[in-house]
């Protein structure tokens, strides 16, 4: 084999000409062939990082080279001595199609001849340190899951229909736009009898169903990349470019997401670039040398979940991700990302003791890389993708995470509260009796509520590992542990922020989660559970119908606290509207053991109001609500023009609003 300065030295023709058209007759089809290596500008571009097409070069592409049908074979390996491709058509052995290194930048590249879309295969790669192993496809877009984890060449054939979709999509204003967020696991929502997954096209019909008649406007998938350890919910991902063949190929995820679009449902996908598995056909040394993973031996490891982290230093390796992001958004349509563990990523110390770590260049424990690459991440895909999400799950103080990179944020639309959800649970969690000791746990939020645009999340990590589902949360008997998780809704959909909800929520779930089984449909055969249900369409209704639930959610003049200090009561009231509009929701709770008769609430407008959504609906397995309309006195109160007497019940939370 050869090794070149470039795919096309010697001659100018060859480095011009990437792609062309075999000689035809008028009436003959035209043949588009391809170059069966990459082009200098491509090498070029991977060196410094900014090739955002990068799945176009790399990986395994079906093409046809002087008349001849086969496929293109690239990958990026510059510490190796060698590099072959084997496959089912080799019986796995090296030697039949050595390829040729290309450079700048140490690209392996070859035409194999006769193979085509469902042939399995993988690299073989003489390292560094002259020991050979057999290798996945880091850009493969299609993956055995199990087995031999072979890659599989894939050509599309997918044909949209969601242009109505797509076009809207770049228009659309992601903090303005209303967000409520269904999360699930693709593989434990619903299965068939004798359990099998369904697929991607069995599940799309039947979750677009279930996700628009609640309201929902997104759904939010645990990682769909591939991945070969069920229990990881997809969070150790081997094939960073491929949905999991679990449940159908790539075109059959397209047809999921085009199915979704087409029903009015965003689709957002958890991503993981802070780490990877260790699996020595995968990423780690994957060419001999750390690679993908840094070089440090104190950044090279991530300390909790055995994993090796990515280097986002490297040019090449923040390219490999952002390249994925951009796939992911347009190749494969998904409207965001949910980016995983972003905190382990801000952080030198993240889960090190010292020793463990080493200060950056300024003498503190912020890493710079990583910092510098979320950045790019975000500028680039909101550049080349308007309109699109970007979610970070980031659990500490970081100031600035979903401000503009101009501004010295690190460019995220959003960012998870997980203040809000710990501080909030754990509220819950206490009996009404109590309450009056952790009156503000349930007020603090509020103090930074305008710090960051945020997502109110109670998500799949609150249900899981001994942590109960919510309702096991929930204090008291079943009567009361219904009518506080009815409240805990309601305060959640009624507080700033985009909600998100963990598939099984909507059930009130007996059961944790686990990846190995269906959620538990029969417990709507129940009417306390199926209320639950009803209440969260109406939550979703409600909310959709008033803008002041939902546009207003990052400026502070959209939010007035009414009562914030009844610590012995148990109570709170506060407003939400939209500065400059007439819209305007007043939510009060009542979130102790008893009603409260005689309470007085102050109102933003005179005249008649009605109560929109009282969790004490009988409607959703409460005793009587709200039924009447009712007039604002002209007494002042809360420092409110206008006011009334009314009753709240018990364990409540109701949504008021002016006739």
């Amino acid at each position: 084999m050869s090794t070149r300065a470039h795919p096309s030295a010697g001659t100018a023709e060859s480095a011009a000409v990437p792609t062309k058209a075999s000689a035809s007759k008028p009436d003959d089809p035209i043949v588009v062939e391809t170059s069966p290596v990459p082009s200098p500008d491509d090498l070029q571009r991977l060196v410094e990082g900014r090739h955002e097409h990068l799945w176009d070069v790399l990986g395994a592409h079906p093409c046809t080279v002087d008349g001849v049908a086969g496929t293109r074979f690239a990958v990026w390996a510059p510490n190796a001595r060698a590099v072959w491709v084997v496959g089912e058509w080799t019986g796995w052995d090296a030697g039949a199609h050595p390829l040729d290194r290309y450079d700048p930048g140490g690209v392996w590249a070859g035409f194999v001849p006769h193979i085509g879309a469902g042939a399995t295969y993988k690299f073989e790669i003489e390292g560094a340190d002259g020991r050979r192993t057999q290798r996945i496809d880091p850009v493969a877009q299609f993956s055995e899951h199990s087995g031999g984890m072979a890659s599989i060449v894939f050509e599309s054939s997918h044909e949209w229909g969601d242009e109505e979709w797509m076009a809207a999509r770049s228009e659309r204003d992601p903090l303005r736009d209303r967000m409520s967020v269904y999360e699930m696991h693709l593989g434990s929502w619903r299965r068939h009898d004798d359990d099998r997954f369904l697929t991607y096209r069995e599940l799309a019909p039947q979750l677009a169903d279930h996700v628009s008649s609640l309201g929902f406007t997104h759904v939010e998938l645990m990682p769909p990349a591939e991945h070969p350890y069920e229990p990881s919910w997809g969070y150790q991902v081997t094939g960073f470019y491929a949905p999991t063949s679990r449940f159908g190929n790539p075109d059959d995820f397209r047809w999921f997401v085009d199915h979704l679009h087409q029903r009015g449902i965003g689709v957002i996908v958890d991503w993981v670039p802070a780490h990877f598995p260790k699996d020595d056909w995968g990423l780690a040394r994957f060419d001999g040398h750390t690679l993908y993973e840094h070089a440090d031996p104190k950044r090279g490891e991530h300390p909790d979940w055995g994993t090796l982290e990515f280097d986002h230093g490297r040019n090449e390796v923040r390219n490999f991700l952002i390249a994925n992001a951009l796939f992911w958004l347009g190749e494969l349509h998904v409207d965001g990302l949910r980016v995983d563990a972003v905190a382990s990523m801000l952080y030198l110390d993240y889960s090190r003791e010292h020793g463990q770590w080493s200060p950056n260049i300024h003498g503190g424990n912020a890493d710079l890389e990583a910092i510098s690459f979320l950045q790019e991440l975000n500028t680039t895909v909101h550049r080349v993708h308007p309109g699109v999400l970007t979610i970070a799950e980031e659990s500490t103080a970081w100031g600035g995470v979903s401000q503009p990179v101009y501004a010295g944020g690190l460019g995220f639309t959003h960012k998870w509260n997980m203040g809000w959800m710990h501080d909030t649970l754990d509220y819950w969690s206490k009996d009404p009796i109590w309450r009056r000791h952790h009156h503000h746990q349930v007020t603090f939020g509020l103090t930074y509520a305008w710090s960051e645009h945020f997502v109110l999340p109670l998500s799949h990590d609150e249900v899981v590992h001994l942590k109960k589902p919510l309702l096991g949360k929930m204090p008291g008997g079943d009567d009361d542990r219904f009518a506080n998780l009815r409240a805990l809704y309601a305060w959640m959909w009624a507080h700033p922020g985009k909600q998100l909800l963990f598939m099984g929520a909507e059930l009130a779930e007996t059961r944790e989660w686990t990846h190995d089984r269906g959620l538990d449909w029969g417990l709507l055969q129940d009417p306390r559970h199926a209320g639950i249900t009803e209440l969260i369409r109406s939550l979703n209704a409600v909310q959709a119908e008033h803008p002041a639930l939902h546009e207003a959610d990052d400026d502070p003049a959209g939010f007035a606290w009414l009562d914030v200090d009844s610590v012995d009561q148990s109570t709170y009231a506060f407003e939400r509207s939209v500065p400059g509009t007439d819209s305007l929701v007043v939510c009060v709770a009542n979130l102790a053991g008893i009603a409260r008769h005689g309470y007085r609430i102050g109102l933003g407008r005179e005249g008649r109001w009605r109560a929109v959504l009282s969790t004490d609906d009988t409607r959703f397995g409460g005793y009587a609500g709200w039924s009447d309309d009712f007039e604002a006195e002209p007494v002042p109160w809360h420092d409110r023009e206008h006011s009334a007497v009314v009753t709240l019940p018990a364990l409540s939370v109701t949504y008021l609003v002016p006739c």
